[in-house]
């Protein structure tokens, strides 16, 4: 069986309990405020389209099924990037678990408590694994909304110079 030394003997012992969650924390919650930035640009986004396809209606302009299909591109943007934030919140909520229990495990290991040092561990690992996760699962969910705001950016380029030329 693995034997650790007293954190006596090692002071830097509880930190590398806690450095991996703190530095994962603090990525995802730089990745949840610029996502929270890239949500709010989506919905300004979503509002101008379905502006526009309203004033398209009312004048009787053409492109009105052009720009519709575009409001429902964007609106699906807008739902994957609530997707992705809620992934996010996920990822720091569980970082910040771990690190917690990694904390209590260390009261623990000093406390001589084995079965339930042994046990947060567990708890604290679980957790950990759950936020790398969710991490990744957000950074593919983010990949996948950058290239359709760019499809999405490309076939209003398109069209605006198709419609707004004449």
């Amino acid at each position: 069986m693995l034997t650790m030394e007293p954190l006596g003997y090692n002071p830097f012992g509880l930190l590398t309990f806690l450095v991996a969650p703190a530095i994962l924390t603090n990525a995802s919650s730089i990745m949840v405020l610029s996502t929270s930035n890239r949500f709010g640009l989506a919905i300004d986004r979503v509002k101008v389209i379905a502006s526009d396809v309203e004033i398209r209606r009312k004048e009787s302009r053409p492109g009105i099924a052009e720009r519709s299909q575009h409001l429902k591109r964007a609106q699906r943007r807008v739902l994957l990037l609530v997707q992705v934030l809620t992934t996010l919140y996920v990822s720091v909520g569980s970082f910040v678990a771990a690190s917690l229990v990694a904390l209590l495990g260390a009261l623990l290991f000093v406390a001589e408590q084995d079965l339930l040092r042994h046990v947060s561990l567990v708890i604290s690992l679980a957790c950990g694994v759950s936020g790398v996760g969710a991490l990744v699962t957000g950074c593919a969910l983010l990949i996948r909304e950058s290239r359709m705001a760019l499809s999405l950016l490309t076939e209003e380029t398109n069209f605006l110079e198709q419609y707004d030329q004449r």
